[in-house]
């Protein structure tokens, strides 16, 4: 089998066939919506994150909205997504520095997103992609942790340094939609306890694929 960077532009190549109009599947209409909405959906799904989000923009459409509301209101508010209070406190801090330090504009740099309270790099990365159509990395979730892994693209299991093996490895005009095609294939094919070996696109790429095709548990 080639090596890691020989088989990214073909891994690539065929998730792009396989999910053509691949997105982050979190509902949003500007960039501050975008970094909300990342950081209710840690340990939450992107479905539960949409069911409230709609009602939580209209309480609180801006930034400066977001930074005097009463933290009591916004856990309630928040409640469903899970660890909603420090989830209130990362958006309570998080909207107060950007109406303080960026004249309520949520900042399109990785430097400056990663001072905001509750943002780290995944959540700068994701913000960057969707909210602005830029990428300074690549982010790394869950799922793109578990595919980096089974497709031999990194053997590190931090999220910072897997996505350093990725940026060394994926072409940068690719690094945009890199996570959202590997979300959408972890995620339907993919998956944590029983993968679809059989039906994935890129098999033949995957060095996992005979011993994870079996996997069941």
């Amino acid at each position: 089998m080639k090596n890691a960077r020989e088989r990214v532009p073909e891994i690539i190549g065929g998730l792009r066939r396989e999910f053509p109009e691949s997105r982050t599947a979190l509902k949003f209409e500007t960039p501050f919506q975008v970094l909300v909405a990342t950081i209710l959906a840690a340990q939450c799904t992107d479905e539960r994150v949409n069911k409230i989000t709609p009602g939580l923009f209209r309480k609180y459409p801006t930034a400066e909205a977001f930074a005097s509301a009463d933290r009591e209101d916004l856990e309630n508010e928040i409640r469903s997504t899970g660890f909603f209070r420090n989830k209130a406190k990362s958006l309570l801090g998080a909207a107060k520095r950007i109406v303080e330090n960026f004249g309520g504009r949520v900042p399109d740099t990785m430097a400056e997103l990663v001072t905001l309270p509750g943002v780290a790099r995944k959540t700068a990365n994701i913000v960057l992609s969707a909210g602005y159509g830029k990428a300074e990395g690549i982010a790394v979730d869950t799922h793109v942790r578990r595919l980096a892994g089974r497709l031999g693209l990194s053997r590190e299991s931090d999220p910072e340094k897997i996505e350093r093996d990725l940026m060394r490895i994926v072409p940068r005009e690719d690094w945009l939609d890199f996570n959202s095609v590997l979300v959408d294939h972890g995620r339907k094919t993919c998956r944590a306890r029983k993968p679809d070996c059989p039906a994935c696109p890129i098999r033949y790429l995957c060095p996992s694929a005979e011993k994870t095709e079996g996997v069941r548990t």
